[in-house]
C-alpha cells in the first residue's frame, strides 16, 4: 500500500524538480547569483535522489535467494540513506562553499535582474504541486499523528523522505528569493552570499534528520504498538498458553520478521501443539496487513 503512494510521489517530485533544475540553470548563467546556482545543484540532487529511492523501491521487490533469505526489503532503506548522505554532500556543503567563496567576494546582479526572481516564482509553484502529491499520498498513512510524528514512525521511507526534500525545497527558495531580492534592492552581493549560506544549512540540517531516521530503520525497527498488540493477541488461543517472550522487527516496510516462545496448554500433544502452532500463525497473519515471516518455538515457562 506505501509502495504505490511513495512511487507516485518520487515521480511527481521528480519531473518537477528535472524542470526546476533546468530554469534555476539558466538563471545563474545569465545572472551570476549564487543562491540560484545553490538551488540548482539542490534540484539536480534532489533529481539523483528521487532516482535513487526509485532503484531503492526495485530492489525491495526482488525476492529472497541463498544470499538474502530474508529479502532485499531493507534495500530501501539503505538507498534512503544514501540519498541524505547525497543531500548533506552535493546540495548542503556545496551551497556553503559557494556561500563562503561570494562572502569573499561579492558582486552585484547586474545582468538579467529580475530573471532570478521570475525562477524564483516558477520554482516555488512547482514545488508546491509536488508537495501536495506528497501530502496527498501521506495522509491516508499520517492517520492521527501529526506529520513530525508520521516522518518518525512512518516504516516507508520514501514518502518521508519526499516531503522533507520539497519541504526544504521550498524553504530553499524562500531563502534565495531574500537573498536575491535584498541584493537587488541594495546592490550587495553578500545577501545573496547570505542566501545561499541559508540553504546549505537547510539542507544540512534536514539531512541530518533523514540520517537518524535511515538508520534506525536500518539495525531494525518494532512495528507500530498497534500491530505489536494485535500480533501478541493473536498468538494466544486454543492450545497456546500464553507468550513466554515476543520479538517483532521489519524486515521492510510491508514485511515483519515474529519470532516467539509459546507456552503450549497443558496436555497438549505433539500433533495437536503443531496444530496450535499453524492456526497460531494463520491468525497472526490475518490480524495485520503485512506479510509476515514467523517462527515459534514451544517451551515450558519457568516459574522459579
Amino acid at each position: 500500500m506505501s509502495s504505490h503512494g511513495g512511487t507516485k510521489a518520487i515521480i511527481a517530485a521528480l519531473s518537477a524538480n528535472l524542470g526546476i533544475a533546468v530554469t534555476k540553470f539558466v538563471a545563474f548563467a545569465l545572472t551570476g547569483s549564487s543562491s540560484m546556482l545553490a538551488e540548482s545543484i539542490h534540484s539536480v540532487a534532489d533529481s539523483g535522489n528521487q532516482l535513487l529511492l526509485l532503484w531503492g523501491g526495485k530492489e525491495g521487490r526482488r525476492r529472497p535467494d541463498a544470499s538474502h533469505p530474508f529479502g532485499y526489503g531493507r534495500g530501501r532503506y539503505f538507498w534512503s540513506f544514501v540519498v541524505a548522505l547525497v543531500l548533506f554532500s552535493l546540495g548542503g556543503l556545496f551551497a556553503l562553499y559557494e556561500a563562503y567563496e561570494k562572502l569573499k567576494h561579492p558582486a552585484a546582479i547586474t545582468a538579467w535582474r529580475w530573471v532570478p526572481v521570475a525562477v524564483v516564482i516558477a520554482a516555488i509553484v512547482m514545488e508546491s504541486l509536488s508537495l501536495r502529491t506528497a501530502i496527498g499520498q501521506a495522509r491516508p498513512l499520517k492517520g492521527t499523528l501529526s506529520w513530525p510524528g508520521f516522518i518518525r514512525r512512518s516504516k516507508s521511507p520514501e514518502l518521508p523522505v519526499v516531503l522533507l526534500e520539497d519541504t526544504a525545497a521550498l524553504l530553499g527558495l524562500v531563502f534565495a528569493g531574500l537573498g536575491i531580492g535584498l541584493t537587488l534592492l541594495t546592490g550587495d552581493g553578500r545577501w545573496d552570499a547570505a542566501g545561499s549560506a541559508a540553504i546549505g544549512l537547510l539542507l544540512v540540517v534536514v539531512a541530518g534528520v533523514l540520517v537518524v531516521e535511515m538508520k534506525s530503520l536500518l539495525l531494525g525497527e518494532a512495528p507500530a504498538a498497534d500491530q505489536l498488540a494485535a500480533i501478541t493477541e493473536a498468538l494466544t488461543g486454543e492450545g497456546v498458553a500464553s507468550l513466554i517472550h515476543l520479538r517483532v522487527m521489519h524486515l521492510g516496510p510491508e514485511e515483519l520478521l515474529v519470532a516467539a516462545k509459546i507456552e503450549p496448554s497443558a496436555g497438549t500433544t505433539v500433533a495437536q501443539l503443531a496444530q496450535a502452532i499453524d492456526a497460531a500463525e494463520a491468525r497472526a497473519r490475518q490480524a495485520v496487513p503485512l506479510k509476515l515471516t514467523i517462527y515459534l518455538e514451544p517451551d515450558l515457562r519457568n516459574t522459579l
